[in-house]
C-alpha cells in the first residue's frame, strides 16, 4: 500500500496533531523493546489527554524509521508540531520516561 492510499500517514499525523505525539519505535522481535511497553502504556494514562501515544513497527514503517534515522530499537521520540522534541534510546524504565515527558510538556 503506498502512502498515498492510507487514510493519514505517520508523517501527516506528527505535523496535524494538536497535541505532542509519543512515539515508540519497536519491533516484534525486540527484547527491550517488550520490556519497555508497559512504561509507555502507564505514560499513555498517566498524560491521557495531554498526549497521543503511538507505535510504530520499524519492520513495516522503515520510511519513518529512516527519516528519524532509527539506528537502535527501542527508541522513544516525542514530537511537536512536527518537530522532534525528545528522543530516548535503549529500554528506559518508566520514572525517565515520565520525567523527559514532563519536561517537554
Amino acid at each position: 500500500m503506498s502512502e498515498k492510499t492510507k487514510p493519514k500517514s505517520f508523517f501527516d499525523l506528527i505535523k496535524a496533531s494538536e497535541k505532542p505525539i509519543l512515539v515508540d519505535f519497536y519491533a516484534d522481535w525486540c527484547g527491550p523493546c517488550k520490556m519497555v511497553s508497559p512504561a509507555i502504556e502507564k505514560v499513555a494514562k498517566d498524560f491521557s489527554g495531554k498526549i497521543m501515544t503511538i507505535k510504530i513497527n520499524v519492520d513495516k514503517a522503515q520510511s519513518a524509521a529512516a527519516k528519524y534515522q532509527i539506528q537502535s530499537i527501542p527508541t522513544i521520540m516525542m514530537f511537536k508540531n512536527g518537530e522532534s522534541i525528545m528522543r530516548l534510546t535503549g529500554a528506559q524504565p518508566y520514572e525517565v520516561i515520565k520525567k523527559e515527558v514532563q519536561k517537554n510538556l
